[in-house]
């Protein structure tokens, strides 16, 4: 067993950021960085991933978890990332679309109402007036007391059935920021345009080499051993065993491993239900754009043959994501959620990818799909149920135990890349200052 120290668990920008802040050893079970903020290339008719971009530019760009764009960013953490890779800024273009009118409708749908006739928006204006004040318990409930029954079922409801994996009935309502509600600009919204683009990640910033150049650089400041897979966490010995036999002993951790496989890895039991988590499939493809390819960044779908809940196209918010050839191609995500523990066999996803395919193809979206790459991402989201005390738990009894939980899994809380980039510094910044993890106790 190696020397006791102060480490780090994960190298994805969390823990990069962490590592930069602190100096500690990162360790990390893929043999690269960046976690799923990462970016691979796949060239046409080929299914090999690769890690860099070939240098005749003949390769599609795809984002292992699907489009990862950075937002939220505070002018620290901007500085940091500016100074690490060149960037290019961007003003959102997303939209909801229903397939059975093949009828696009600009993001958020609340302050569009326009788009779905002079009837129902009046009738869903005053659904909205109504029942906003509600307390409610479930996501199901919130939204039906923000937007009313006519938004939900239209909208609300069979989305989120999809994004959540069925879910949204028993979880507590979160994200907020994800669905605004403004009376004055729904009430413009219903007659004429709106105006800037709301919500949570109105504008983004992007790396102009890919995500991977900045995990590449967020390494490159960073001590980082690749191949680090964790299988155990003793909590009273204070160490931490590797798959390839070899271990730590630690007087501190920071941990951005999930949080619930944290805590099987330490065997520490936590007395309530655990919160849940949804895993999301991700299907990349380079194809040909169809006749009617839309020209947003990424749309959301609340119905589907397939079941996909989103279709994004990264080409649409940078050319370098196609080919050097590309003027007439689509660089494309598409996602559907599933239940922690309900990963589908290699079977399913070849048949889904068939029949997701199939579904653009007669939206008239893509044409003669040139690269079909799917990616797992077992746990995606994370849910809280209504009163759960079982994050707060989890956290500090990793804490009484010397680990600090941080980033968007391990402190099992939505952020994007610029927040658990924060998180990481924060996390650093904290273990070196006070050489170990303060507890509430």
């Amino acid at each position: 067993m190696a020397r006791t120290e102060i480490a780090i668990l994960g190298a994805g920008v969390t823990g990069l950021a962490a590592g930069l802040a602190s100096g500690y050893r990162i360790f990390e079970a893929k043999p690269f960085a960046g976690g799923l903020c990462r970016s691979y290339y796949v060239r046409p008719g080929a299914a090999r991933q690769l890690c860099r971009a070939p240098k005749d530019h003949s390769a599609y760009r795809f984002e292992v978890g699907g489009g990862h764009w950075i937002f939220g960013s505070d002018e620290s953490t901007s500085h940091l990332i500016r100074s690490l890779t060149p960037v290019h800024e961007y003003r959102r273009r997303s939209a909801i679309y229903f397939p059975d009118r093949a009828l696009i409708v600009p993001y958020p749908l609340q302050y569009h109402l326009r788009f779905l006739g002079k009837e129902t928006a009046s009738k869903v204006l005053c659904e909205i007036s109504r029942h906003s004040h509600k307390v409610t318990r479930t996501l199901e409930e919130w939204l039906l007391s923000s937007f009313g029954r006519t938004l939900t079922d239209l909208f609300f409801g069979p989305f989120h059935e999809l994004y959540t994996a069925g879910l949204w009935c028993s979880i507590a309502p979160q994200d907020y920021q994800k669905s605004p509600l403004d009376w004055a600009i729904a009430m413009r919204g219903a007659t004429e345009d709106a105006g800037e683009p709301a919500g949570y990640n109105s504008a983004f910033l992007y790396p102009e080499l890919g995500l991977d150049e900045l995990a590449r650089k967020l390494a490159g400041g960073c001590q980082v051993e690749y191949g680090k897979s964790v299988v155990a966490v003793d909590v009273k010995k204070r160490e931490v065993s590797f798959s390839d036999g070899t271990g730590i002993r630690y007087r501190s951790l920071i941990s951005t491993l999930a949080l619930d496989k944290m805590l099987d890895l330490c065997g520490v039991e936590v007395p309530c239900l655990a919160n849940p988590s949804t895993a999301v499939l991700v299907l990349n493809l380079g194809a040909k754009r169809g006749k009617h390819c839309p020209s947003e960044h990424w749309i959301y779908v609340p119905r589907s043959r397939s079941g996909f809940h989103r279709v994004g196209f990264y080409s649409n918010v940078d050319s370098s994501f196609l080919p050097r050839w590309g003027e007439e191609l689509v660089s494309v995500y598409v996602e559907r959620s599933y239940r922690c523990g309900a990963q589908p066999s290699a079977g399913d996803i070849e048949e889904y990818c068939a029949t997701a395919i199939a579904e653009l193809e007669e939206w008239g979206w893509l044409e003669e799909v040139h690269v079909k790459s799917p990616t797992w991402i077992p746990v995606a989201y994370t849910w809280t149920l209504p009163g759960s005390k079982w994050r707060q738990m989890a956290i500090e009894s990793m804490a009484r135990s010397q680990i600090l939980m941080a980033g968007r899994y391990g402190a099992w809380k939505f952020q994007g890349i610029a927040e658990s980039i924060q998180d990481g510094l924060r996390a650093g910044s904290i273990l070196q200052a006070h050489g170990g993890v303060r507890t509430s106790e």
